[in-house]
C-alpha cells in the first residue's frame, strides 16, 4: 500500500483472558468496550477526549472479582472506535469505504448514527476520519481484532458448556448518565443499571431475575431491556433451550467516575465491591444448577 499505514498483525495481545481461581464454574464475564490500546494504524482526526467518551472505561476493573468466584473474565484491549466487538462483522458502513465491499453486508440500525462495526463518528456527528478507509484496513481490523475477541469468548463459553452442558454469560458495559440525541431516551436520566435479555430471547427468566434482584437488594435502581436490549455478543452466543444463557449489564458511569474527564471518583470502590457481590450471587446461581 502507498498510504504509509502498517497493516501488520499487532505485536502484542489484543484480548485479555483471566481464568477462574479455584473451582471453575460454567460462567463467563466479558467486557468488550473497556480497551484503551489504540493501534498505530488508527490515525483518527477526532479529539482523543471524544474517542474516549465512546468507551466503557474501567468496566473490566469493576468486574475484576469474577475469577475469584469461578468465572472466566475476558476484556478487549483495543478500543471500540477502532473496531466494535459488539457488532456483527458484516455490519459495514459503506460510507467509510474507498471501494466496493467484497464481503457480506448486513447493516444495522446503528449505521444511521455512524456507529457500526467500524465507527464513522463519535458523539452526535463528529467525524473520526478525514479520509476513506480501504477494504484492506477493515479486513485487517476484523481478522486481527474482532475475530480474536470472538474466538476468545466463544472458546470460553464452549469450554464451560462442554464440562456441564450449561453456561451463563454476563456481557458487561457502562452507559452515560443521560442519553444523547441519538437514543430513544434522549435527555432523560438513566437508571443505575440496565439488565437486558433481548426481551426474553437470550436467557431464562430466573437468570435475569437473579441479577436484577441482587442489584436491587443492594439499593440500585434497575431497569430491564431499556434503554438497551443487548446486541451481538449476547445474541450470537445465546441458546436458552440448549442451556446457553447470555445477558447484558450496563452500569451508569456517574456511579464510579467523572464523566467529563473520565477519571474515577470515590464511588468506584463501592461499586466495584458491590459488583463483586453480584459476581458471587451469579456464581451461587450457576453452582446450584450444575452441582
Amino acid at each position: 500500500m502507498d498510504d504509509g499505514w502498517s497493516l501488520r498483525p499487532p505485536a502484542g495481545p489484543v484480548v485479555d483472558r483471566i481464568d477462574p481461581e479455584g473451582e471453575a464454574l460454567p460462567l463467563v464475564f466479558d467486557s468488550p468496550h473497556s480497551g484503551r490500546d489504540y493501534p498505530d494504524d488508527f490515525n483518527p482526526v477526532a479529539p482523543m477526549r471524544m474517542l474516549r467518551m465512546s468507551g466503557d472505561d474501567y468496566v473490566d476493573e469493576l468486574f475484576c472479582q469474577a475469577p475469584a468466584h469461578g468465572a472466566v473474565l475476558i476484556a478487549a484491549l483495543f478500543p471500540r472506535v477502532y473496531v466494535d466487538p459488539n457488532r456483527d462483522e458484516a455490519d459495514i458502513d459503506l460510507a467509510l469505504l474507498d471501494d466496493d465491499w467484497p464481503g457480506p453486508h448486513r447493516p444495522s440500525i446503528k449505521q444511521r448514527f455512524g456507529k457500526t462495526l467500524i465507527w464513522r463518528t463519535v458523539g452526535k456527528d463528529i467525524a473520526i476520519y478525514d479520509r476513506a478507509l480501504t477494504v484492506a484496513e477493515i479486513e485487517h481490523r476484523i481478522r486481527h481484532y474482532w475475530r480474536p475477541y470472538h474466538d476468545c469468548v466463544r472458546g470460553a463459553l464452549d469450554e464451560a458448556y462442554a464440562r456441564t452442558g450449561r453456561v451463563w454469560h454476563v456481557n458487561c458495559h457502562s452507559m452515560a448518565s443521560k442519553a444523547g440525541s441519538n437514543h430513544p431516551d434522549s435527555g432523560g436520566e438513566r437508571p443505575d443499571v440496565t439488565v437486558s435479555d433481548r426481551n426474553g430471547e437470550s436467557c431464562d427468566r430466573d437468570f435475569l431475575e437473579c441479577v436484577v434482584e441482587t442489584l436491587r437488594a443492594m439499593g440500585y435502581g434497575v431497569a430491564v431491556n431499556h434503554p438497551y436490549l443487548g446486541m451481538e455478543l449476547i445474541s450470537r452466543y445465546c441458546d436458552p433451550s440448549a442451556g446457553r444463557h447470555s445477558l447484558q449489564v450496563e452500569v451508569k458511569r456517574a456511579l464510579y467516575m467523572h464523566e467529563r474527564n473520565r477519571e474515577r471518583h470515590q464511588g468506584f470502590a463501592k461499586l466495584q465491591a458491590d459488583l463483586g457481590r453480584l459476581c458471587a450471587a451469579v456464581a451461587g446461581f450457576a453452582r446450584a444448577r450444575v452441582g
